[in-house]
C-alpha cells in the first residue's frame, strides 16, 4: 500500500461544508489566507463522512493521507490491529472550527438514542478546547430557564418567523482562549460568535439543530431534526439542564500531571470525565524530546518543534500541523523542540 504504519501519518487538509459561515481566525491558526466562508470546520484524522442535507458530497469529511489517494478509514478498516492496537477500535473524531456566527440552538444523541434511531453504537459526547477568540466570543450552554418538551417545541415554531428569538433560550458564557469545556450528550448547547476551537468527540456527525434560521440562511424540518421528525428529535434532550449553574457541568480545569524544567503535561480530560476520549496537552521546551503515546491523534497548538521516527526519518512541526500515531509506531516517534512547541494529544476510549 505504500504506506509505513510505524510512522507518523500526515494528512492533506479537509475542510467541511456547514450551513454556518466562519473560518476566518484559521488564517493565523494554519498559516493560510482562510476567510469567513461555508467551510468553518477542518476534519482532522476523520473516518466519518459529514452529513450535509441538500449539500452533499460523496466522502465530505473523510480525511486521505497526505501525497495519496488513501483515506485514513480505509487504513483502519484493513489494518485495525497495527492503528489501533488490541481492540482494533477507533471511536474518536478531531475537528477544528471557527464560527463567525452563533450557531443554532443544538443537541447531540447518546448511544442509546442513536442505536435506537440512528442505526449506530455511537452518540456524540464532545469537549471544546478555546484556542482563539474573535471580540466578545461566547458559548450557550443549558437552558436559561426552566424548559419543557412542549415549551422548546413553542419556540421552534417561532423560530420561523422570530429569527433571533433563540437568543435568550440559553445561558450565554463569555470564553477566552485557554478555556476547556465537556458537552455531554442530550446537553443543550450552541457555540457564539467568534471562537476557534478545538473539538474531540465521538466519531458521528448526529446533531440536532432545532432552529429554523441559521445566520442568513433558513432550513429545513429535514435539516433541523436529523430526518427523525420533530416528536422524536426533542425527546433527545435533557430538560433538566438549566439556570447558571449548568455550566458547572461543563467547566473542566486543566491539571498538571508532570512537570519540569522544560516539559509540562496536563490532563485537559480524562476518562474519569467521560469513557470516551482523553485529551492531554503537551509544552515541550529548549532542547527536550518526549517518546510520543500511541494510538493517539496529535495537533500543534503552538510553537514550533521537529519529530523523529525510526533511525533517519524527521519532520519540522509548526503551529496547526497535526498526525495520527498508530499503535504499530509505540517507542518508534520522539517529538521535541529547539525553542518551544504545545501539542495536544487526542485518545480514543482504548
Amino acid at each position: 500500500m505504500g504506506v509505513d504504519l510505524r510512522q507518523p501519518l500526515f494528512f492533506d487538509k479537509n475542510r467541511v461544508y456547514r450551513s454556518y459561515i466562519g473560518g476566518k481566525l484559521f488564517s493565523r491558526f494554519f498559516g493560510d489566507d482562510s476567510e469567513d466562508d461555508n467551510y468553518p470546520e477542518e476534519w482532522v484524522a476523520s473516518t466519518v463522512e459529514a452529513i450535509n442535507v441538500g449539500h452533499e458530497k460523496p466522502n465530505e469529511g473523510l480525511s486521505m493521507i497526505e501525497g495519496t489517494d488513501i483515506s485514513f478509514r480505509e487504513l483502519m478498516e484493513r489494518y485495525p490491529e497495527q492503528m489501533c492496537g488490541p481492540s482494533g477500535k477507533f471511536s474518536v473524531l478531531v475537528k477544528m472550527l471557527d464560527s463567525a456566527i452563533r450557531l443554532p440552538l443544538q443537541v447531540h444523541p447518546d448511544p442509546e438514542f442513536s442505536e435506537t434511531y440512528l442505526n449506530s453504537q455511537f452518540g456524540k459526547t464532545e469537549m471544546w478546547i478555546v484556542l482563539e477568540t474573535r471580540e466578545d466570543a461566547a458559548i450557550y450552554f443549558g437552558f436559561r430557564d426552566a424548559m419543557t418538551k412542549e415549551k422548546l417545541a413553542e419556540y421552534v415554531e417561532r423560530s420561523k418567523t422570530e429569527k433571533h428569538v433563540m437568543d435568550g433560550v440559553l445561558n450565554r458564557h463569555p470564553v477566552k482562549k485557554g478555556e476547556v469545556y465537556l458537552v455531554p450528550s442530550r446537553c443543550v448547547h450552541a457555540i457564539g460568535a467568534g471562537c476557534l476551537i478545538l473539538e474531540v468527540q465521538e466519531p458521528t456527525d448526529f446533531t440536532i439543530e432545532p432552529e429554523y434560521w441559521c445566520g442568513d440562511l433558513i432550513r429545513s424540518e429535514k435539516q433541523l431534526y436529523l430526518g427523525l421528525g420533530k416528536d422524536i428529535a426533542l425527546d433527545c434532550f435533557d430538560y433538566s439542564l438549566c439556570g447558571e449553574k449548568s455550566l458547572e457541568v461543563a467547566r473542566k480545569i486543566p491539571k498538571t500531571i508532570s512537570e519540569s524544567e522544560n516539559f509540562k503535561t496536563e490532563m485537559l480530560m480524562s476518562y474519569e470525565d467521560t469513557p470516551c476520549f482523553q485529551v492531554k496537552r503537551h509544552t515541550i521546551g529548549c532542547s527536550t524530546k518526549w517518546v510520543a503515546e500511541t494510538p493517539a491523534i496529535y495537533v500543534v497548538t503552538d510553537g514550533t518543534g521537529l519529530i523523529w521516527s525510526g533511525s533517519d526519518g524527521k519532520r519540522t512541526l509548526k503551529k496547526g500541523d497535526y498526525f495520527y500515531l498508530p499503535y504499530a509506531a509505540q517507542g518508534n516517534c520522539t517529538i521535541g523542540s529547539e525553542e518551544r512547541i504545545e501539542i495536544v494529544q487526542c485518545q480514543p476510549h482504548l
